[in-house]
């Protein structure tokens, strides 16, 4: 039988390991496994947008130049090669989006997310604007939008920062 001491040294790295495999996966726990990748949660960290030189109103009496969202789809591109809810996820996450969200109509909000939407199926897809709205009105995209959504919702109710719309 080992001496005491050796007991109390066991017992105490039994117990380190087991209080480490327990925060291990409360890290783990996230709201959804997608968000465990680093392509999908917050993609746009890494990405300097400013936000206070965007003019929405331009926008809306020109439309916008496909270029100056080429990080919104180039990351919608890698979250599509993953699955189409993490190309939503990514999608609802774009900074210019909240923005979007927080200060226009529901209306206007809409229409500039079908524009960016069209515009990202017409360049990786090459697809006319009819197919993509129906892609956009398609079960699979609106269940996977709807999934996305409440993902987000989640896990801002979480306190993690997200962009829901």
């Amino acid at each position: 039988m080992a001496s005491p001491n050796k007991q109390q040294k066991r017992a105490q790295r039994a117990k380190a390991k087991a209080k480490q495999n327990r925060s291990g996966k409360a890290k783990a726990n996230v709201v959804h496994p997608l968000l465990a990748n680093p392509l999908v949660n917050e993609p746009f960290d890494d990405v300097e947008i400013d936000l206070s030189t965007f003019d929405f109103k331009d926008i809306e009496e020109h439309g916008f130049d496909p270029a100056h969202f080429d990080d919104l789809f180039q990351a919608m591109k890698v979250g599509e090669g993953i699955s189409l809810l993490a190309m939503c996820l990514v999608f609802l996450q774009y900074p210019v989006l909240e923005l979007v969200v927080a200060e226009e109509s529901q209306e206007s909000a809409i229409d500039f997310m079908m524009g960016l939407l069209i515009v990202y199926r017409g360049i990786f897809h090459d697809e006319d604007e009819d197919t993509a709205v129906n892609w956009v009105g398609s079960d699979a995209f609106q269940k996977a939008y709807n999934e996305a959504s409440m993902i987000l919702e989640k896990k801002n109710a979480r306190g993690t920062p997200n962009t829901r719309v």
